[in-house]
């Protein structure tokens, strides 16, 4: 169900099942809870919440089968019981129906942003979940692929200071003019404004004590843009 300008809306999937079919087993019921649980809009969502390739979830559709370890990842973020994600049995959030909820569970992971020299403590490993509204993170990209980050280091200050939190959409890595960007160079990942130029990517610091990081040749190949910068968060 979805609410827009105060009104309900029962949301059905290509195939015209009601998402109240809570009893469909297999690939399409797990796909029509997840998606009502976690807000997913397609498949192609579903495959960035998980980090796998689109074409795994097309693989799973086709064979009708739904891997345990996504089952448990969908479970965890949307906070449903696993059981009636696969299965449709039990109960959804301790009894009854899934509400549409305005909120969706963005993850904090491990890594660190450096604002510096660069940040070694790279893990994907979510140590928190933050809820943002469902409606604002679907306006500024693919609420599937965020993520949020800590800044360390002081070389985007003024406007990103360390201790600052990030959130950061992955599926956004075509480059914007000085916009800003999570980056891996290497073993470290630095925030950064980035800049093309002729043959090379300029990594700028806002800070003036920084010279710019510019990569060419085999270092702009080795550059993996992680994802773009969308808000910033910050303790007083």
């Amino acid at each position: 169900m979805l609410r827009a300008g105060g009104m309900l809306f029962i949301r059905r999937n290509m195939h015209g099942h009601n998402p109240d079919e809570r009893d469909q087993a297999g690939f399409e019921g797990f796909f029509t809870r997840a998606s009502r649980a976690a807000g997913l809009a397609s498949q192609a969502e579903l495959a960035a919440m998980l980090g796998v390739h689109r074409s795994a979830v097309t693989q799973a559709k086709k064979k009708d089968a739904v891997p345990k370890a996504w089952v448990l990842a969908v479970s965890r973020r949307a906070g449903v019981d696993p059981d009636w994600l696969e299965f449709g049995t039990g109960a959804s959030r301790g009894g009854g129906q899934p509400e549409a909820s305005a909120y969706l569970a963005v993850p904090k992971v491990r890594a660190r942003l450096s604002a510096g020299g660069g940040s070694f403590e790279t893990g994907g490993e979510v140590e928190e979940y933050y809820s943002f509204r469902r409606d604002w993170l679907r306006r500024k990209g693919q609420p599937g692929s965020m993520v949020l980050m800590d800044v360390v280091g002081n070389s985007m200050e003024p406007e990103i200071r360390h201790g600052d939190m990030a959130l950061i959409d992955q599926s956004q890595t075509g480059v914007v003019a000085y916009a800003i960007y999570a980056v891996g160079v290497e073993d470290t990942v630095l925030i950064k404004r980035l800049e093309k130029r002729p043959g090379s990517l300029a990594l700028l610091s806002d800070n003036h004590d920084y010279a710019p990081i510019v990569l060419a040749g085999d270092a702009l190949d080795a550059l993996r843009i992680i994802g773009r910068v969308l808000w910033l968060g910050r303790e007083l």
